[in-house]
């Protein structure tokens, strides 16, 4: 067995290793988490970028055209996701600082590693990255609607895009360009092909450093304010546990194959934390428990999908059976 395949199936473990170190680093060394934090954006460019090279981009250029995929992945983030949140939001106290940050980070799908995530499960990571620009403008645009409509004007007048436009552009559009000029320069020189090649075994040793930077970095956030953001960890764990099924169900209904489905569930259940995060540190005074809020919710998550990577491919949306030589409903 191969470095690369021992890795994947014994991902849970790597990760396990990780979120471990980063609990004893957080708790122990509070004063290494802006040192820390400052590596999250780089890290996270070098996750997408060893990801990015797994995805041939003749199957890239095609996933752009999928207009099923990319209107169900709209559609699911900026309609129902809003409605299930307004749901979980009605069981928090009426607290308006509180209410801003889980609206903040919970309305925002990921852009970044829930690539990652989706092609750990064997979901269409290619299809999910051709929808990360539609994803990206489009809750640039709603954001403020939706905080306006839930809160009032105040806090939809803050919102920036500076914080999506860089992310998107340093932590989606680079290392997807430097994915590209790798793969083309592959076809060209054995040294590159062997580069390529070394790489194809870092995903899973990458995620579990991205995943030791950033709970490193932000419990020290989430210990300052315990007391007061204990109230949202079941909000966060009930979005969880909601938005994997309805995913499942919206997949099935449009009668997309396994892989799209496994896609589909972690772009609606995946959150855009850490891009919202410099959102939540620039509000006006009043609101600085925003970001501890915002950051519990990383954390919630980044637990949650070391879970869902195992149980959505082998339990929830699981790779179908072919018996007797048949084809699989899914190719009729």
């Amino acid at each position: 067995m191969d470095a690369k395949e021992w890795l994947r199936r014994n991902q849970v473990l790597v990760y396990a290793v990780a979120v471990a170190l980063a609990v004893a680093v957080g708790a122990g060394r509070p004063t290494w988490a802006t040192s820390i934090e400052g590596l999250i954006n780089p890290v996270l460019a070098v996750l997408l970028y060893v990801t990015f090279l797994e995805i041939p981009f003749v199957r890239l250029r095609r996933a752009f055209t999928n207009g099923r995929f990319i209107g169900a992945a709209l559609g699911l983030n900026f309609l129902v996701v809003p409605v299930v949140v307004w749901g979980l939001t009605q069981f928090l106290p009426s607290d308006g600082v509180v209410l801003v940050g889980v609206l903040l980070v919970l309305l925002t799908p990921c852009i970044d590693y829930v690539i990652t995530f989706t092609d750990l499960a064997d979901g269409d990571a290619e299809q999910l990255t051709a929808t990360t620009p539609a994803l990206m403008l489009v809750q640039l645009l709603l954001l403020p609607v939706y905080l306006w409509l839930f809160v009032g004007p105040e806090i939809a007048a803050v919102i920036e895009a500076d914080p999506f436009v860089e992310a998107f552009l340093l932590i989606i559009a680079l290392p997807l360009a430097l994915a590209w000029l790798t793969e083309a320069g592959a076809e060209r020189s054995g040294r590159v092909a062997r580069w390529q090649e070394t790489l194809e075994w870092f995903p899973v040793p990458i995620m579990g450093v991205t995943l030791f930077v950033v709970i490193a970095s932000q419990l020290p956030r989430v210990q300052d304010a315990f007391d007061q953001i204990t109230v949202v960890v079941p909000v966060y764990v009930a979005f969880l546990l909601v938005m994997p099924l309805l995913g499942r169900l919206v997949s099935g209904l449009l009668g997309m194959d396994v892989g799209e489905r496994r896609a589909l569930v972690f772009t609606s259940v995946t959150r855009n934390s850490l891009v919202v995060l410099p959102l939540a540190l620039a509000l006006p005074a009043g609101y600085e428990l925003v970001p501890a809020i915002v950051v519990t919710q990383t954390l919630v998550e980044l637990s949650g999908m070391v879970v869902l990577t195992r149980v959505v491919p082998a339990v929830l949306l699981p790779a179908p059976s072919v018996d007797d030589g048949q084809p699989d409903c899914t190719e009729w």
